[in-house]
């Protein structure tokens, strides 16, 4: 299940684009591999090359390939897709962050799993900042209404937003969204949350990590740009 990077060379291609994204990255900024669609292979290259930290959208090709890599012991596992409720289980024991908090409800289920697992994994909320009927999140207004209640949530650690502008918009209006999604963050953080913090951002993918670090990402995921086309 390997795209875009063949077994011939694909260390020192992987290696390069690596080295080159690091460069646009600030330190300070998280680099996450999205290897959703690539092999346990790939992952284990992206590894070798100096890779930490991967995500991965869909729990069922997630877990066999969490397996292929359990001597890794110390990779980190980020989850970003939506997560169905007969899934969360699975995603608290298998992830170390969860990206795709979308509504008040999974967060409570997600908060009711982790106690049962003894587990306590960061979380970011899934914010939808403009009208996009291809993804899910919290509208603005729902989110603001909804703080009180993820506020009591002790189990999982909520540590900040997740922010995925739509397809098709200018570069202007993804920086701007980015923008939005800084604002919002640092506006949470003034009605000082107890169970809460809001010092991170994951935002920016590929085609736009530049812009969402310019903005305030604190975390950017990246697929293509390090692993080819899928």
């Amino acid at each position: 299940m390997s795209f875009g990077l063949s077994q011939s060379g694909a260390n020192h291609e992987l290696s390069t684009r690596l080295a080159d994204i690091r460069q646009r990255i600030p330190p300070s900024v998280r680099l996450i591999g999205v290897t959703k669609t690539f092999s346990s292979d790939i992952v284990q290259q992206a590894y070798d090359a100096g890779l930490r930290e991967f995500a991965e959208n869909k729990v069922q090709e997630a877990l066999p390939k969490q397996a292929e890599l359990g001597s890794l012991t110390d990779v980190i596992w980020h989850f970003i897709g939506h997560i169905q409720s007969n899934k969360a289980l699975k995603v608290v024991e298998n992830f170390d962050w969860i990206h795709s908090v979308d509504s008040l409800k999974l967060a409570a289920r997600l908060d009711r799993q982790a106690k049962i697992l003894g587990k306590r994994p960061s979380c970011c909320l899934q914010v939808k900042l403009v009208p996009d009927p291809a993804k899910t999140g919290f509208e603005v207004d729902t989110l603001m209404s909804a703080l009180a209640d993820l506020d009591r949530l002790s189990a999982i650690d909520i540590r900040g937003l997740m922010v995925i502008p739509p397809y098709g918009l200018k570069a202007s209006e993804v920086r701007e969204i980015f923008e939005r999604g800084t604002t919002l963050a640092q506006e949470i953080a003034r009605r000082s949350p107890v169970n809460m913090t809001m010092d991170q951002l994951s935002m920016g993918m590929s085609g736009d990590f530049e812009q969402a670090i310019a903005a305030g990402a604190t975390m950017v995921r990246i697929g293509s740009g390090l692993f080819g086309p899928r």
